[in-house]
């Protein structure tokens, strides 16, 4: 049976995801970027925690971990190099590990670039991806600690996913990024089209995420780079638009 998803808006910008395997009712929290929201979101889908997915360290996505875990008997999975910085773990994880959801397995990732430790959750077979500040929906995330080696490889290994994978990211973003890919590819017809599309969507207060990524091959200036330094130069470039 397959696996369902919930988004929901949390802070000023980011979003959570429950996750649930249908065969077995389990359920992942996809980070905790506020513990209100999420107990909201828990509310409003009657599905119970007993997994939470943590993607990487920063605060605004890791800030409800403890609240939750005060209410709910979870299982806390993180990056094992990076868990010093990391709510407490209960299932410490290495690149190339598997995380069983009931039945739906989550391949580890390794995505360093955003930061050092940052890690994707993707389960191939239900065509999902968990990727939090590494790759938005049309744009990238900040390179706070990686190198442009390390963050352009992580992207490279996302783009070799199936095109139909959904790719949840942590933030609302897409708007901004469409404006910075429309600015370094002004000529691009299909580009513009997809730009405006974006925009009606937030217009009408509607989340840009999901995005498939057959639509960020296309359109993602990051993931369309040439090389590291071409990755290096448009990073620069998004840092300073």
């Amino acid at each position: 049976m397959p696996a369902s998803c919930h988004l929901y808006p949390c802070r000023s910008d980011n979003y959570g995801v429950l996750v649930r395997d249908e065969a077995t009712g389990k359920v992942a929290l996809i980070d905790v970027p506020e513990e209100m929201a999420t107990r909201e979101a828990i509310e409003e889908t009657g599905w119970a925690p007993t997994h939470i997915f943590i993607t990487h360290h920063h605060a605004d996505h890791i800030d409800g971990v403890g609240g939750i875990r005060s209410s709910y008997d979870v299982e806390v999975v993180g990056n094992a190099a990076d868990a010093h910085r990391l709510p407490r773990l209960t299932h410490a994880v290495n690149p190339g590990d598997t995380v069983m959801l009931g039945e739906t397995a989550f391949e580890i990732i390794d995505t360093p670039g955003h930061t050092v430790g940052h890690i994707a959750y993707v389960a191939r077979e239900e065509k999902l991806a968990f990727v939090a500040d590494t790759l938005f929906a049309m744009g990238c995330g900040r390179m706070f600690e990686g190198t442009p080696e390390q963050f352009h490889a992580s992207l490279q290994k996302l783009a070799t996913l199936d095109p139909e994978t959904d790719i949840y990211c942590g933030h609302e973003y897409t708007a901004a990024n469409a404006r910075f890919a429309v600015a370094m590819d002004p000529d691009s017809s299909t580009l513009a089209d997809h730009a405006r599309q974006i925009e009606g969507l937030r217009a009408a207060g509607m989340p840009t995420v999901p995005t498939k990524l057959k639509t960020e091959l296309a359109f993602n200036p990051f993931l369309r780079a040439k090389d590291v330094a071409d990755f290096a130069r448009l990073r620069a470039a998004k840092d300073n638009f």
